[in-house]
Formats: C-alpha cells, sequence, structure tokens
C-alpha cells in the first residue's frame, strides 16, 4: 500500500505541475476575451434556455442534462474540496476557485457545444459525445480520442468514485456512529439500480435530486450568515486579501492559494475537464451554443454559490486559524481531533448551531451529493466505454461492475490517497480536454457567432452541420431541417 500510495502521489504532482494550472487558466481567459465574455453577456440567455428546452424520445432535456452535470459537480468537491483548499491554500484559495468559475464558464461552453456539434446517435436511439468523439471527428485523430476515453474510464469509472463513498460512509459514521463497511454496501446496492436504467434513468433521478440537495445545503449555510452577519465583511476581505498575500499571516502561500484554489475550482465545477460535455451531448437541442450556455450556467451554481457556502460555513464557524510556520490551517483548541476536509465541514455546523443535529442535517444532505456525483461519474465512463466497445453490452455491463467495485472501496482504503487519486483522474482528462479544444476554438467561436446572428434575425437557431463541415452521419440534425 505504501507504494501505491507513493507512486500516486508522484504521478498526481506530475499531473498537476504548474503548466496545467496556467493552462486551464489561460484557455479560459482567452476563450473568454474572444468571445467577449459570453458567460456576462448572455447571461440571462442561459436562464431563458435552462426553462425552454426541446424534448424528445432520443435525447434528455437541457434541464435534466443541466441537473445531471450540476449533480456530478456539486459533490464531495463542493464541501471536502473547499475545506482541504482552505487547509493546504488557506482562505485565499477560495478567491481563486471563484476566478476558475468565471473564466471556466467560457470553457464549459466551449466543450459542451463541441460535444453536441459532433454527437452521434447510438445503437439504443440516444445521443452519444464528448471529448472522443469530437477529437476523433474534428481533429482526426483516433489515438488521441482513445486516450481521452481510457482517461475517462481511470478517472470518473475507477479513480473517482471511492472519494465520495468514503465521505458519505466517514460522515455517517461521525455522525451517528454507523459502521462505514456497512454504510457502504447499502449505498453501493441502492446506487447500482440506478445506473442499470442508463442516462434516462440516471437524468430522471438528478432532475429531483440536484436542485432539492442545492437548496437545502444553501439555506443552511444562509443561517449561519445571519447568526454571524457581523463577521461577513471580515470573512470576505480575508479571502481576498491573502489570495494576493496581502494578509500577513498567508504571504508566504500565495502560490499555493492559486494551486489549490484551481486544482479544487476544476474538481468540482470540472468546467474544461470535459465530463460536463459528456453528459451535455445526450440533451435535445436545436443548435449546440445552446446547450453550451447552459452547461456554462451550471458552472455557476457549483462554485460561485456552493462553494462560497462551504467556505463560508467554515470561515464564520470558528474553526479556522492559522497555526503552522508555512500558514497552513490549525484548529482551535476548543474543538480539537477535527480532521480537515467532510468532517471538518461538520464540526462547523456544530459549531455555530451547538450540539451535533448539524453535522446530523449535513450527512443527509450528502447522501443526495454523492449520489449525483456518481451517477454524472458513471455516465461519463459508460458513455466512453460504449465509444471504445463499440455500444457492446457486455462492456457496459464490465464498466458497471468495476465502477460500484471502485466506489465501494472508498471504505477500505484511507482518505488521503483517495484524494489523490481523484485529483489524478481529472488532472488527466484537463489535459487531454484543454488541449483539444484549444485546437478546435475555431470551430467553437464560430457555433457562438451563428448562434448570436440568427437571434439577431429574430430566428430561433437552428444548426446546420454542413455549414460547419460536419457530416451528420447518423442524422441527428436532420428533424431541425424544416424547423
Amino acid at each position: 500500500m505504501e507504494f501505491f500510495t507513493n507512486v500516486m502521489n508522484q504521478l498526481n504532482s506530475i499531473v498537476w505541475a504548474l503548466p496545467l494550472v496556467v493552462l486551464c487558466l489561460g484557455a479560459g481567459i482567452w476563450f473568454s476575451i474572444r468571445m467577449k465574455f459570453p458567460q456576462v453577456r448572455l447571461f440571462k440567455e442561459m436562464v431563458k434556455l435552462l426553462v425552454h428546452g426541446e424534448k424528445s424520445d432520443a435525447g434528455i432535456t437541457p434541464f435534466q442534462a443541466f441537473a445531471a452535470t450540476v449533480g456530478s459537480r456539486v459533490g464531495m468537491g463542493n464541501i471536502a474540496g473547499v475545506a482541504t483548499a482552505i487547509f493546504f491554500g488557506g482562505p485565499g484559495a477560495v478567491f481563486w476557485m471563484w476566478i476558475i468559475a468565471f473564466i471556466g464558464a467560457s470553457s464549459a461552453f466551449m466543450e459542451s457545444a463541441l460535444a453536441q456539434a459532433y454527437k452521434v446517435k447510438g445503437g439504443n436511439g440516444e445521443y452519444l459525445g464528448g471529448p472522443a468523439y469530437f477529437i476523433e471527428r474534428a481533429l482526426k485523430c483516433k489515438p488521441y480520442a482513445i486516450a481521452f476515453a481510457v482517461a475517462t474510464i481511470l478517472g470518473p469509472g475507477i479513480l473517482m468514485p471511492g472519494l465520495h463513498v468514503n465521505s458519505i460512509a466517514s460522515t455517517y459514521e461521525e455522525a451517528f456512529g454507523a459502521d462505514m463497511l456497512l454504510v457502504g454496501i447499502i449505498f453501493c446496492a441502492i446506487f447500482g439500480l440506478v445506473i442499470c436504467g442508463g442516462i434516462k434513468r440516471i437524468a430522471k433521478t438528478a432532475e429531483y435530486m440536484a436542485p432539492i440537495m442545492c437548496v437545502v445545503y444553501v439555506v443552511m449555510a444562509f443561517a449561519i450568515i445571519i447568526m454571524r452577519i457581523k463577521d461577513v465583511p471580515a470573512v470576505f476581505k480575508l479571502i481576498v486579501t491573502s489570495a494576493f498575500g496581502l494578509d500577513p499571516l498567508f504571504g508566504g502561500i500565495v502560490g499555493s492559494a492559486i494551486s489549490w484554489g484551481v486544482k479544487r475550482g476544476i474538481y468540482s465545477n470540472e468546467a474544461g475537464q470535459g465530463s460536463g460535455a459528456i453528459v451535455s451531448a445526450a440533451a435535445e437541442c436545436s443548435h449546440p451554443a445552446k446547450q453550451g450556455l447552459v452547461q456554462a450556467f451550471s458552472v455557476y451554481i457549483d462554485t460561485l454559490i456552493v462553494c462560497t457556502s462551504s467556505a463560508l460555513i467554515i470561515l464564520l464557524a470558528g474553526t479556522y486559524n492559522v497555526g503552522g510556520p508555512d500558514g497552513t490551517m490549525a484548529l482551535v483548541e476548543n474543538i480539537p481531533g477535527v480532521e480537515y476536509g467532510i468532517r471538518w465541514a461538520q464540526n462547523a455546523l456544530n459549531a455555530v448551531y451547538g450540539g451535533t443535529w448539524g453535522g446530523k442535517a449535513l450527512a443527509i444532505v450528502i447522501i443526495m451529493f454523492v449520489f449525483t456525483s456518481l451517477m454524472g461519474y458513471y455516465y461519463q465512463a459508460e458513455s466512453n466505454v460504449r465509444y471504445l466497445f463499440k455500444d457492446n453490452k457486455k462492456a457496459v455491463w464490465v464498466m458497471r461492475a468495476v465502477f460500484l467495485f471502485s466506489a465501494f472501496s472508498g471504505v477500505l482504503v484511507n482518505g488521503e490517497i483517495i484524494w489523490t487519486m481523484g485529483d489524478t483522474g481529472a488532472g488527466m482528462m484537463a489535459w487531454l480536454n484543454i488541449i483539444a479544444i484549444l485546437l478546435l476554438s475555431k470551430k467553437g467561436f464560430a457555433l457562438l457567432k451563428d448562434y448570436e446572428e440568427q437571434r439577431k434575425a429574430g430566428k430561433d437557431p437552428v444548426f446546420d452541420p454542413k455549414k460547419f463541415d460536419i457530416e451528420d452521419t447518423t442524422g441527428v440534425w436532420s428533424k431541425f431541417k424544416n424547423k
């Protein structure tokens, strides 16, 4: 186990070296400037498209795709991930999470619009797409596409699921004294019933669970804000000043704040990682830019609302203090033995609300967070298995078994190595996807331009693949020709 831990730590340090941080920030800035900041200009359009979207038997609705991707994004990265970022990068890491969310919204648009433009119909009539598909069809590089598909199966399919089950099991152990092994068995059994229903059952489940879990968690955070309203300005000031090293307590860890903010921001909102694009491709819409804008909006929900809620819960609860010579977190003396991560958030809630009911309430909400996250992860892995094995049903069932085993393994392995595995999986996907969407950026810019030109002409935009030299081999866009 020690050898495996060392190997994973070494691999993670290579994957998440400075070049990936620069690549993520640089790509988001370039896309934002080149498209004239659609995340601001077209905000109202995003909301409109989310509410009024096409429906069909072949695809899922834009809202279902939105809910599935929000469900995937709003998970442990928003609670345990934020706590970990603050632990290692100080409060300033939260600021850099905001930044990567804002500029990452343009990356989310780019990858999702491209996934829509190059999607195909699978053997069961459902839409399939994502980076593997647009890399092969647009870049004409099959080995590159295979590499992304393999990275996605390794990341969301094998390396990342255990983190979430570990978090939920440890949460219930902390809140109710439940046996972690038993929690893992029950959770994985119920989860298996959902994923066997394919993308439509996954999307339908996420459609109901994602809004509820977000609202409940934000309400819990809002109550803390009201109770500690006098401290709110100071907390926001601390986040901003420590992000740039202006606060003397955090002057020496500015690099860590940026690195951990970007890393946890990408792990949380997945913008630029390519995972949101996989689910986006399953949606029904008349123009790729529509789903691109919807997915850009989901990044805001994830980071600017849910992640900020987690940060405020921790920083307003009085459980944070600077202790070590390197500026990393030390727990205050009256709350001993609290681990960073999900249990830190639990104890922060208990510290504010008194007793243990705050942590217990979080444990109940966590069920939905983890469930929707893993549904998104599973579909990402399944979609790429179907890409590699040409819709082979046996391969899909093997993937289901492997995924459930990987998820359950989270209660058997220590939490530190699980976080490392999750980071490595997300990083591998990000490297491959961001380079691909940078190479295809002209196509993405053209998709947005075409959409806006049709909107200005008073039309409901319709995508013509021939106009973009895209061959519609499976008739995905034929139903919209006479619209």
